[in-house]
């Protein structure tokens, strides 16, 4: 008797109709389903948590557009695999009996360095291929910019209860193995908070509860049964997802809460979980600029470091530099004044758009713009006591704003009290 693949694998969906979840994309009028049901695809990332149909999307477009589809994965391919790949994708672009342009789909992109990324983009721009990403870290840290500009961001999210449930009954109606079963489903509650919006790990979940009944037994699904087998294979629902998610999400606030005891125990779960300790270095560095920031400026040059540390030395050795780093942070006085100063600052130029730079501030390297006035009267500072002179340096509309507000610490108020003694009477 043949091996069957596992239940995930079995209900990959082949249509957008029996695909579940991303309504505000394939709903009805979404971006993705126009583009589609147009045959325009254009190049784009697809951004979201594991098991939430990044692939399972790339292939769909690439059978409904009658494409060809080739897959790389980062954390494989090196950038010789890439070109090689493009060669094929722009011999099948010109050949006659291609019907779509080809559509190159990788996984993990995020993980592909600076040169794997601009391998691509002669490609992209091209036209040559459809570039398709997937990744689970923010684009805007992990893509180059200019690769990015070619290629729109969605987002996608995990799913949500009624989602889940319509995933459940349609693998025990439609499964191979599953409608075949007598089935009692008695409650669900446990089943869909472990598979924690990730489509596979429902899948694997059910699975697993299948294979652990004997011949002829009914396949019960319960809040009790669920998560006695679960203890029972840690492993089952997969280290990605519910870790990945909620973990980092308690390690985070265990930091911002200043409490190290707490913060070094979520990162021991992370790493006895196989977490990549590059993620948890990273996230490490942006916690450092956004909860800490300049009542400790050395906290981000800290999380900096150790990220460097990672990279060189790895595990095991890297967890007591992750160690070091996370109680550093969880014990570090805390403010989030520069990340709430940079949204202020956005919101209020989004509110207003591109106002003119006042012209003393403008660069003069032609005499026309030099007279016309670009770059007068500006009062260089090292040229004046204590290196500092009076100025307007926002726009003339801006006068008035204040982006920066310092928080209640004693580094912050020294900046502040600074400030004030020096544009005293001007602002």
């Amino acid at each position: 008797m043949a091996v069957l693949p596992p239940l995930a694998e079995r209900m990959r969906p082949a249509t957008l109709d029996d695909y579940v979840g991303q309504t505000h994309l394939v709903g009805p009028g979404g971006v993705l389903r126009r583009m589609i049901e147009s045959g325009q695809v254009a190049s784009f990332i697809l951004w979201g948590p594991p098991g939430v149909g990044k692939t399972t999307l790339a292939k769909i477009i690439a059978n409904t557009t009658k494409s060809a589809f080739y897959t790389l994965s980062a954390v494989t391919s090196g950038v010789k695999d890439v070109r090689e790949v493009l060669d094929r994708c722009k011999a099948d672009a010109t050949s006659m009996f291609s019907q779509g342009r080809p559509i190159l789909f990788i996984d993990e992109i995020h993980r592909f360095n600076k040169a794997q990324q601009d391998s691509l983009l002669g490609a992209v721009e091209s036209g040559t291929v459809t570039l398709i990403g997937a990744t689970t870290e923010n684009p805007s840290f992990e893509v180059i910019r200019p690769l990015l500009s070619r290629a729109r961001v969605y987002t996608l999210k995990p799913l949500e209860a009624p989602e889940l449930r319509t995933l459940l009954d349609s693998a025990l109606k439609t499964d191979t193995l599953l409608s075949k079963t007598e089935v009692r489903v008695e409650s669900t509650d446990a089943l869909f908070r472990f598979a924690g919006g990730d489509a596979r790990k429902l899948l694997n979940i059910i699975d697993l509860l299948y294979q652990s009944i004997g011949h002829g037994e009914p396949l019960v699904i319960s809040d009790r049964i669920v998560t006695e087998r679960l203890q029972e294979n840690p492993a089952a629902y997969d280290k990605g997802g519910e870790m990945h998610y909620d973990i980092i999400s308690a390690f985070i606030k265990s930091i911002r809460g200043s409490d190290p005891d707490a913060a070094v125990y979520w990162l021991a779960r992370m790493i006895n979980g196989g977490e990549d300790p590059e993620f948890i270095a990273r996230r490490l560095v942006i916690l450092a600029a956004e909860d800490i920031g300049l009542a400790n400026p050395n906290a981000l040059l800290i999380a900096n470091t150790t990220f460097d540390v990672i990279k060189k030395i790895g595990m095991p050795e890297g967890r007591i530099p992750l160690a070091e780093c996370t109680v550093y942070l969880a014990a570090s006085a805390k403010s989030n004044s520069a990340y709430m100063a940079i949204n202020n600052a956005m919101r209020y130029v989004e509110q207003t758009g591109d106002l003119p730079v006042p012209l003393h501030l403008r660069n003069a390297p032609t005499s026309l713009m030099k007279d016309m006035g670009y770059g007068a009267d500006y009062k260089y500072a090292h040229d004046y006591p204590g290196h500092f002179v009076q100025q307007q340096f926002l726009p003339d509309r801006a006068t008035a704003e204040r982006f920066w507000h310092p928080a209640d610490n004693p580094a912050e108020q020294k900046m502040d009290l600074l400030q004030q003694s020096r544009w005293q009477g001007y602002k």
